[in-house]
């Protein structure tokens, strides 16, 4: 598959248990994610519910067990649940019923972008961008994602938001360890369009993916979400059993980029190969068709799972 302005490939990819390949960053800065502070690590209750998604032994009792000891975010699954978002065909009042009727893997995701939204401090990336258009960014190709990965009828289209709405975190790490680098890369390719990630190699020493990769180990993601975190900008170097679903990421994150939703400087260059749109099983007329509602749906999500 040939996709168009993919960043350099990490030099060191190492295997984890489940096959998933993660890029590894140099010495130095591993030692500089231990100073990583308010996003290191994910809250007690979101963990817990990865953990139970995980566990092929749990029911929705457990999550139910769980989630009614946070008000918010049970309030949040409801409200979820009741939005246009998921399109179910009446009004769910009791959170049991909301857990059955999303499933596990819903909930999840719930709870994953309810944690992440609380990650992006008020503040600026650069004086062409604040923190917040970061977020906007993200919940859009987490939107587009899903609309993309419905269209094409993929297998785990569920787990298609919470890809793209953490594929870019690594961000968040740049953006607390190296503010001073993350706004010169910035305003560079700001002013001259060129491979984000070839500037952050240049100028930090390793890029988002390879920030994100290493926040998603710690967190104990999955590996499709670990793979499409540490490879969305070239998912060709993946094994084909993480490919598609990375895929749908880089597809999705070209797509919000090229129409300048948040911060879109990542993936300006990137374009949408047919191969690309081939593995995700769609064309170009239904890729039109699919994001016909990009928009609206992402002014919903965003005001479902903003703070």
């Amino acid at each position: 598959m040939s996709l168009q302005a993919a960043s350099a490939v990490p030099t060191q990819p190492a295997t984890n248990g489940d096959g998933a390949l993660t890029p590894t960053l140099p010495p130095e800065l591993q030692k500089a994610m231990s100073r990583v502070t308010e996003i290191s690590s994910l809250p007690e209750i979101t963990a817990r519910i990865v953990e139970v998604v995980e566990d092929p032994k749990a029911t929705a009792q457990h999550m139910h067990e769980i989630v009614k000891n946070d008000p918010a975010l049970a309030a949040k699954i409801l409200k979820v649940v009741n939005s246009s978002f998921y399109g179910l065909p009446a009004q769910i009042a009791s959170l049991d019923r909301a857990i059955v009727m999303l499933g596990l893997s819903a909930v999840k995701n719930i709870a994953l972008a309810a944690s992440l939204s609380r990650l992006f401090k008020p503040g600026e990336i650069s004086e062409h961008f604040a923190a917040r258009d970061l977020w906007k960014h993200c919940i859009a190709v987490g939107v587009c994602t899903k609309l993309l990965g419905r269209a094409g009828h993929a297998d785990r289209s569920e787990e298609a938001f919470v890809a793209g709405l953490m594929h870019d975190m690594g961000l968040l790490v740049e953006h607390q360890l190296f503010p001073d680098g993350l706004k010169e890369i910035t305003n560079r390719c700001h002013a001259k369009p060129q491979v984000f990630c070839a500037a952050e190699d240049e100028i930090i020493g390793a890029n988002h993916q390879m920030f994100g990769a290493a926040l998603a180990a710690k967190w104990k993601f999955p590996a499709g979400l670990r793979c499409a975190v540490a490879y969305h900008h070239n998912p060709e170097n993946l094994r084909p059993e993480y490919r598609c679903l990375t895929t749908l990421v880089y597809v999705a994150d070209t797509i919000c980029s090229h129409n300048q939703i948040g911060f879109w400087l990542t993936t300006q260059l990137q374009e949408i190969s047919d191969d690309a749109l081939a593995l995700i099983n769609l064309d170009r007329e239904r890729l039109a068709e699919a994001i016909v509602d990009l928009p609206e749906r992402v002014e919903e999500a965003e005001q479902i799972f903003s703070q």
